[in-house]
């Protein structure tokens, strides 16, 4: 189970907090999951009357509950070595059910320090990576080499020579398994991977050179995964001091996505509301003015840590907790630590509020169309939608409108890129001629890499549009 090491003399250190899980078959059970799947369509939307102009108008209704959706949500964990196969589809499947399409994966490679990993274990790693496919979840993936900061434990973690070459022998499995990466931990360096309990990277780095073999691992890391994935880091200032930025540099929405390394560079938080200062995870107010603007085009996540400080106070009440959650973007948490934060907010009623707005959470309000549509002629539609989540979607994602006319789907790009639907209110349109009179039009949010699998779509937050079979949003029928 998971350990925790808090610094109370030093408030500005970074915090310590395992970052391993339960391991399959030892878990303990959760509470009974809330969450609504998404409804099937059992009829359709109701239509308003044509208006003036030509445009007619039909309201969706919201659904009253949480949408089981990729890349988003409470995280189920796995604490592995490697040394077997295990996140098996059975697995993943049943945690599905429960409500979690994210795995937290993590490879503690102790037994590697100074050798190479064995080719049995990278192949088992491989088979992880099938199970999570095959079982239809993602993962948020991170190495480390001890998950105890005490001496006798020492040393923390394997020198520079070592960890590069194991990040050399990971991209192989990183490269082919790009769809079911949601997004890469920097882990490697220090104790559980945080950065912090460290042999070969300096504890206290302060200069920009003290922070250049850090930045070396992380742009490893990059080099081997696919570049529409991100790596996130443990603090703020490390982005920061590992590249001589400041507040002025947090990404915008014209450098955000760009392939860069900046713009893959975000952030995890395993303290989450645990003090004044996430126990060293902000190092002063400009860190947390840092976080707010640059999380808004990358990934944040992680998990809580305390119920309490050292000093008995209690940080993660539902409104700042909330409050935080907003400003920070966050898309995923754990489910399984710490538990005294969560049985909190399920005390204060707001724990369904945070499964709900957990990542993305698409409502569509209505939909205006053509009134009277004609074959070859212009058709015009028009989608007027909220996000009520968190944070936008972080990877890339479709946005096509399929319009299924007798049995032949002809697809159309919306013009959209999801990763721009911040929270927050958003209009669509586009103009098409449409092959035939009678049919029916569906947003499609597919998975670039998997767009055949419908449970990699995602589903709007709305009653009687979700069609699991298809993964498909149904908006409207022709007849």
């Amino acid at each position: 189970m998971k350990r925790i090491c808090l610094l109370a003399a030093i408030a500005l250190l970074l915090s310590a907090v395992s970052c391993g899980g339960n391991i399959p078959g030892t878990e303990t059970p959760e509470d009974p999951i809330e969450s609504t799947e998404p409804q099937e369509p059992e009829e359709k939307p109701g239509e308003n009357p044509p208006s003036t102009d030509g445009m007619t108008t039909v309201s969706f209704e919201e659904i009253n509950g949480d949408v089981i959706n990729p890349e988003r949500g409470f995280y189920y964990p796995f604490g592995l070595s490697g040394e077997s196969n295990g996140v098996t589809a059975s697995t993943v499947k049943s945690k599905r059910k429960q409500g979690h399409t994210i795995m937290y994966v993590q490879y503690k490679l102790t037994n590697y320090m100074e050798q190479d990993i064995p080719e049995s274990v990278l192949a088992n790693m491989q088979k992880d990576m099938d199970g999570l496919r095959e079982g239809g979840a993602k993962c948020v993936l991170r190495f480390c080499y001890k998950n105890s900061n005490s001496e006798s434990s020492k040393p923390w973690d394997a020198e520079e020579k070592w960890v590069m070459r194991h990040i050399e022998q990971v991209k192989p499995l990183l490269q082919n398994n790009e769809d079911v990466i949601m997004v890469f931990q920097a882990g490697y360096v220090g104790v559980w991977g945080e950065w912090y309990y460290t042999d070969h990277f300096g504890m206290n780095p302060k200069s920009f050179d003290d922070y250049q073999p850090r930045r070396r691992v992380l742009e490893a890391m990059l080099d081997a995964l696919p570049v529409s994935r991100q790596v996130a880091v443990r603090t703020p200032d490390f982005k920061m001091k590992m590249y001589g930025i400041g507040m002025s540099d947090t990404l915008t929405t014209a450098t955000a996505h760009d392939g860069s390394i900046l713009s893959r560079i975000g952030g995890y938080n395993d303290c989450f509301m645990s003090s004044g200062t996430d126990w060293g995870t902000y190092a002063n107010s400009n860190s947390r003015t840092f976080w707010q603007g640059d999380t808004r085009y990358t990934f944040m996540g992680g998990e809580t840590c305390a119920e309490y400080d050292d000093y008995g106070n209690s940080y993660c009440d539902c409104e700042p907790s909330i409050r935080d959650m907003e400003r920070y973007h966050w898309t995923y948490l754990n489910i399984d630590y710490n538990k005294d934060v969560l049985n909190r907010w399920k005390t204060q009623k707001c724990y369904s509020e945070v499964k709900n707005r957990l990542g993305y959470r698409i409502v569509l309000e209505n939909i205006e169309y053509t009134s009277k549509p004609e074959v070859g002629k212009p058709f015009k539609l028009v989608l007027h939608f909220r996000n009520d989540g968190f944070s936008a979607f972080q990877n890339p994602r479709n946005a096509k409108i399929v319009y299924l006319a007798n049995g032949t789907p002809y697809t159309y790009d919306l013009g959209s890129d999801p990763r721009t639907w911040h929270p927050g209110k958003h209009t669509a349109e586009m103009t098409f001629s449409l092959p035939s009179a009678k049919g029916t039009l569906y947003l499609v949010l597919s998975d670039p890499l998997l767009p055949n699998k419908p449970e990699f779509s995602a589903a709007l937050a709305n009653v009687n549009v979700w069609d699991a079979d298809k993964g498909y949003n149904k908006l409207l029928e022709l007849k």
